[in-house]
């Protein structure tokens, strides 16, 4: 059977569980654990068992298709149901999950995920489904670790159910393909958690604590810009954004390198631990799921620890633009004057328009590094939801092949995404009669594009840029699918961990 025990997914403090996840060659019938996740593809007389699980039918004496059916089951992608195995199998629980026709990996990933979240409770799940290649097995690794995912950190009643804890892909792949797995899923379970935490426990010098803290342990190389420091330094917008509070800004430099690394990459990360919209306040009913505004700097920390410690031949750097944005007597006003650290000039129009401005300082930034590609995250406007929904990114760039690329790795990861355009028309509206440029289109159409367009203007001739807005993607507000949990998503992680392994092989 050559068990190859891996990985351990241990996210940040705030999670308290653990999950561990190892490749093993043994039957599905005879493996010793407490409930068997079998993959199902429709048939034509019902369900038919997917690569990886073909000898239980026989162990069913047939009977296996017939007892899905007669619940309903038919093998359909996003099914899932339960059936005791009355000694059949080793196993005394079976959870059938549903692959449809020609599943691929995120169609694995998905249904890992979800049969591995509904065990929670159970102590140990193996996983029999197709898991013949190591992209295979690895998207099932990863799915059932990214499913296993609790945050529990504020719960004191002792209800909620601890997720699985030991997890066993039915795989003769090597154990470096889990070892990858737990890598990917470590730095989506940090991100979640960051975006999960209040901020009544994740201000700004929190989070970089915290990210000295996770990086220093990954072999990052960290800087902290103080609110001195940033005065000093000319960021003229993350000090704006972060004067109303009392909770003062920070920009966080993370660096990786890799001696035989040919390119750089350098990701910007909007990081509002909350925000209110300063003096041009929110509504209340639009305000409460502000804490996840971090989403994106917690993004770019998740991903550089990932490349970090997959030890990918390239060099990364990552720019944490931290700040609250409250409302006080010394909040920013709208028709102030920002003095960019680019140099450029800034009227603000809208003090809710906040997440451009820290951006714009972090891009600037970014680019006295070199770095042969410039991309930001950001949970930047409720436009991008408008236009494209809770679950898909919006990607503009400067440059075509930039944005496909983007849109090709987040498919790749499954996180969706998709090219959006920057037209020129619209950058007229940004003007101001008194600045270098407004921080705000005064039409709301296309506030996304014109976002973007805000952007740009801070990114230097000749350097390759991308802008991702997941404002949607970046927290689920319903309820669990797949893989993806209630609540912070972990959104775009992977992808620009997928940017650098492309970069890499470049």
């Amino acid at each position: 059977m050559n068990p190859c025990f891996v990985s351990t997914q241990k996210p940040w403090i705030a999670s308290v569980y653990v999950t561990t996840v190892r490749l093993n060659s043994a039957d599905p019938v005879s493996v010793d654990t407490d409930a068997l996740i079998v993959g199902f593809r429709p048939g034509q007389d019902g369900p038919v068992p997917a690569v990886g699980a073909d000898s239980l039918e026989a162990a069913f004496g047939g009977k296996l298709a017939p007892s899905l059916s007669a619940v309903a089951f038919s093998g359909k992608a996003g099914e899932l149901v339960k059936l005791p195995t009355f000694g059949a199998v080793t196993a005394p629980l079976l959870v059938a999950v549903g692959l449809g026709d020609t599943p691929g990996p995120e169609d694995l990933r998905r249904a890992a995920g979800a049969a591995a979240r509904s065990l929670a409770g159970t102590s140990r799940a193996a996983l029999a489904l197709p898991a013949d290649t190591a992209e295979e097995a690895e998207a099932v690794a990863l799915g059932a670790l990214l499913g296993a995912y609790a945050f529990a950190r504020y719960r004191t009643n002792g209800e909620q159910k601890p997720p699985v804890s030991e997890l066993t892909v039915l795989s003769g792949q090597p154990g470096g393909v889990a070892e990858r797995a737990s890598v990917l899923a470590e730095s989506v379970s940090l991100v979640r958690d960051l975006v999960n935490t209040p901020p009544s426990d994740l201000w700004p010098a929190r989070f970089a604590e915290l990210a000295e803290e996770v990086g220093g342990k990954a072999g990052l190389s960290v800087e902290v810009l103080d609110d001195r420091q940033l005065k000093e330094g000319g960021y003229g917008g993350l000090i704006g954004v972060g004067q109303g509070s009392a909770n003062a800004p920070r920009l966080v430099r993370l660096a990786y390198r890799h001696p035989e690394a040919g390119k750089t990459l350098a990701f910007v990360g909007k990081g509002i631990t909350f925000d209110s919209g300063g003096l041009s306040l929110k509504p209340s009913a639009a305000m409460d799921l502000m804490k996840s505004d971090m989403g994106g700097a917690a993004a770019v920390l998740g991903a550089v620890i990932g490349i970090a410690r997959l030890g990918l031949p390239v060099n990364a750097v990552g720019y944490l633009c931290l700040a609250e944005n409250l409302p006080s007597g010394t909040a920013q006003r709208p028709s102030d004057i920002i003095h960019s650290y680019s140099g450029k000039t800034v009227e603000v129009l809208d003090t809710d328009a906040e997440g451009r401005l820290v951006l714009m300082d972090g891009i600037a930034r970014a680019a006295e590094d070199s770095p042969d590609l410039i991309v930001d995250v950001a949970t930047l406007t409720g436009a991008q939801i408008v236009a494209l929904g809770w679950r898909t990114s919006g990607v503009m760039s400067n440059d075509d092949a930039i944005r496909e690329l983007v849109v090709e790795a987040a498919g790749a990861a499954g996180e969706g995404a998709w090219g959006m355009p920057l037209p020129e028309e619209l950058r007229k509206g940004l003007d101001s009669p008194i600045a270098d440029i407004a921080n705000l289109h005064p039409e709301r159409w296309g506030g996304m594009l014109t976002a973007a367009i805000f952007l740009r203007e801070f990114v230097p001739d000749g350097v390759r840029w991308a802008h991702i807005d997941m404002a949607g993607p970046a927290f689920n507000k319903g309820e669990p699918y797949g893989y993806t949990p209630k609540g912070g998503t972990g959104a775009i992680t992977r992808t620009l961990i997928g940017l650098a392994e492309r970069h890499a092989s470049i």
